[in-house]
């Protein structure tokens, strides 16, 4: 299923304990420099950064996965887990939103959950091929990571967003894929109380992993 996130929330007063993290295959892919506002890459600090971004974002999803594992429904309950997260413009975007949810125009973000039944229609996504190497047998945690799907982040969307609710681009950046892992992990928004839960629950990842 792909959705995109919703109205950005007051912050919230509340803490939560961190969870152990998660163990966590992330692949991560940037948009071309060439793609976007050289300021925007900038303003974004290392999360927009393909060397220096890596390592935060890694840590940042495993917190979160971590402190969520216990809140999931037991087929979503893995030893490790594996997700795509990757930040491009609103071009880019827009071809996504059209191809996969009818819609034209760039949005903030997209999550398609590879765990989710019913994905509007649209064919199954495709999973990366096993290596040569790797095969049912193995009992490696590469071989146990259940496979969450991806999140896709418009850099230049989530800049005019930062600049509306008059925050860094860094934490706009943050609740996008706070918003997209819970989409992966079942969350959803269908009704008002729904929403509010939900961003609730990506405030309190904020409040101990995000940036304000």
């Amino acid at each position: 299923m792909a959705t995109d996130s919703s109205p950005m929330p007051p912050d919230p007063a509340a803490t939560v304990d961190l969870d152990p993290a998660a163990t966590v295959d992330l692949d991560l892919a940037f948009a071309a420099d060439e793609a976007l506002p050289p300021e925007l890459i900038q303003a974004a600090g290392p999360w927009a950064d393909p060397l220096a971004g890596a390592e935060p974002w890694h840590a940042l999803l495993s917190d979160w996965l971590g402190q969520l594992t216990a809140e999931l429904p037991p087929e979503l309950r893995a030893p490790a887990y594996s997700l795509g997260l990757s930040l491009v413009g609103d071009a880019e975007i827009a071809g996504l939103n059209g191809d996969w949810r009818g819609k034209d125009g760039p949005t903030d973000v997209l999550a398609f959950a590879a765990q989710d039944d019913d994905l509007d229609g649209a064919p199954p996504m495709p999973l990366p091929p096993l290596d040569d190497d790797e095969d049912s047998d193995d009992d490696s945690p590469h071989d146990e990571a259940l496979e969450l799907g991806d999140i896709v982040i418009s850099l230049e969307t989530a800049a005019r967003q930062a600049d509306e609710h008059a925050h860094t681009l860094e934490r706009e950046l943050l609740f996008l894929a706070s918003h997209g892992l819970l989409h992966l992990l079942g969350w959803d928004h269908p009704d008002e109380e729904a929403l509010a839960e939900m961003l609730s629950r990506q405030e309190a990842l904020l409040a101990t992993g995000g940036q304000r």
